[in-house]
């Protein structure tokens, strides 16, 4: 004889289906409301350093945030009691962000100052590839994961190379233009070479011989180059990789017609038809 599920049993079920439930219409409207509070609160803390604003309106943006964390706290727990394994939700990483969201609100009320660590909520943004559950989304984000694996030898001999670019060039430009033109070591050196080899050029440290302002030139015009062979070694990459069919168009699902199916793809993600 099956035994009926108890009050509590179908409370976290339903919990569950909501919350982690991102195919749903109730999973995906929750998500939706959880980011829309996300970008409030991120917007909030932003406007509370704002003297003029705070100043004004520093009351009703006290009740915002505790409104908005009393939420956050609810649906932390909420999460640990609809799942059969609560420590793996607790450890994991969407998990701890989702406490240290909430920390910081608790923690102003013995420590002045802490709640601006509320900013630390932006990172929930990272939910939005959760909400963003289809094939399209999920097939351009292992593409891009999978050129970014196979670039990475690539890649890393590559900051390798310009590593010693800049501590060649660093060292040079202390010995051509010493301490009095504020290249006071071969470290505050490297500092400027970084500096212009990306081409930021903050201007608090500055050429002033024709041999220095010669060889910053010529590490300006390195820079460009630079900044685009990273890029380049990425893009072949998913241009390769997009070469590649990863899906069947030639073989239609019997079932409902549907034709963008992974090629090794043994059952249809649109109707569960054996392919």
């Amino acid at each position: 004889m099956n035994q009926s599920k108890s009050q509590y049993e179908i409370f976290r079920q339903k919990v569950h289906i909501i919350i982690y439930g991102t195919s749903t219409k109730a999973g995906r409207l929750f998500d939706l409301i959880l980011l829309g509070l996300i970008l409030l609160s991120v917007v909030l803390v932003m406007m509370e350093t704002v003297a003029s604003f705070d100043l004004k309106y520093h009351s009703e943006l006290v009740f915002l945030e505790w409104s908005i964390t009393i939420f956050f706290t609810l649906e932390y727990f909420l999460r640990i009691i609809s799942i059969n394994k609560p420590w793996k939700y607790i450890f994991s990483f969407y998990g701890i962000i989702d406490l240290l969201a909430i920390l910081p609100m608790y923690m102003s009320i013995f420590f002045v100052g802490t709640s601006i660590f509320s900013v630390v909520r932006s990172l929930r943004l990272l939910r939005l590839f959760k909400i963003l559950n289809h094939p399209q989304f999920t097939n351009q984000s292992v593409q891009l994961k999978q050129a970014i694996n196979a670039s990475r030898g690539k890649i890393v001999v590559f900051i390798y190379f310009v590593l010693i670019i800049t501590i060649i060039i660093g060292s040079i430009m202390y010995v051509v233009e010493g301490k009095e033109s504020g290249f006071t070591s071969i470290p505050a050196s490297i500092y400027w070479t970084i500096v212009t080899l990306t081409t930021v050029g903050y201007g608090d440290i500055s050429p002033v011989t024709p041999l220095g302002q010669f060889i910053a030139s010529f590490v300006m015009i390195l820079g460009y180059g630079i900044i685009a062979v990273p890029t380049g070694i990425v893009t072949a990459e998913i241009a390769k990789n997009s070469q590649k069919p990863s899906t069947n168009s030639q073989n239609p699902c019997v079932g409902c017609g549907a034709e963008d199916y992974p090629i090794k793809a043994n059952f249809c993600h649109n109707c569960g038809h054996e392919l």
